[in-house]
């Protein structure tokens, strides 16, 4: 399968969480019988963490080799560590904190409270060596086997909102946001470059408020319009959706 994207729909939020949470899974595996380890890079929001959460509940969760994961993340609000309203809190909670990771492995972004302070430029920078670390060949970041991105109401993925004048950041994996259109200003993301270095990417989307944004992502739109439609996977793209996040698709 190519990166040209591809849509599924179903029919609930909650069969798009557990259908969506058995595919994540099985890529994990399938990564992890190839190569030994995988990489996934961890969205935020509400269906970011319901896919988390029945992961959690699967009976087929034990099949992943957790100690051998590579946690990433696509974004993250500039807060402290153990903030309610940071992607990683909120994914620890869903499922992180009850599978046996290496914390070695775990890569949350660095906040206030990490060796950087306040400085978020040096913040992202410092996340920026991490996956190029990781990626050990000199490349900015290692292949990502699974990306799950969630799309806002305006189409932005991770924290590069359409328009916005970090959307278009590059010579970096990761980048510092200032300003950001929603709350709260600051925040830590990658870039869309980095976001390219995923063989498999995955938009969950679900609710009528995003039916408009996924009809233009979907469609192609210019990166005015839309952050979601820049992006692509390697090998697959995904669109998968609820039944009323593709009611204005035909």
């Amino acid at each position: 399968m190519t990166g040209e994207p591809v849509v599924l729909v179903h029919a609930t939020k909650q069969l798009l969480s557990d259908a969506s949470a058995a595919r994540l899974i099985t890529a994990l595996v399938d990564a992890q019988t190839a190569r030994g380890e995988a990489h996934v890079v961890l969205t935020g929001g509400t269906m970011g963490s319901a896919i988390l959460a029945s992961v959690a509940a699967s009976a087929a969760r034990d099949a992943v080799d957790w100690a051998n994961l590579h946690v990433w993340w696509g974004d993250e609000r500039f807060l402290p560590a153990g903030d309610a309203d940071r992607n990683e809190t909120q994914n620890r909670e869903a499922l992180l904190d009850a599978v046996p990771l290496d914390p070695a492995k775990v890569h949350a972004m660095p906040g206030p409270d990490g060796p950087d302070g306040d400085d978020v430029a040096a913040a992202a920078q410092r996340y920026a060596a991490e996956l190029a670390a990781a990626a050990g060949d000199g490349a900015p970041s290692p292949t990502f086997d699974v990306l799950l991105l969630g799309v806002g109401p305006e189409a932005h993925v991770a924290s590069l909102f359409p328009g916005h004048p970090d959307q278009l950041t590059s010579g970096v994996a990761a980048a510092p946001v200032h300003d950001s259109p929603k709350p709260p200003p600051t925040r830590i993301t990658l870039t869309f470059e980095a976001l390219a270095r995923a063989d498999r990417t995955w938009f969950i989307v679900a609710g009528a408020d995003k039916a408009h944004a996924v009809k233009v992502s979907v469609a192609g739109a210019a990166p005015a319009q839309s952050s979601a439609a820049q992006v692509k996977g390697r090998q697959e793209t995904l669109w998968l959706l609820d039944a009323e996040a593709a009611s204005e698709l035909s």
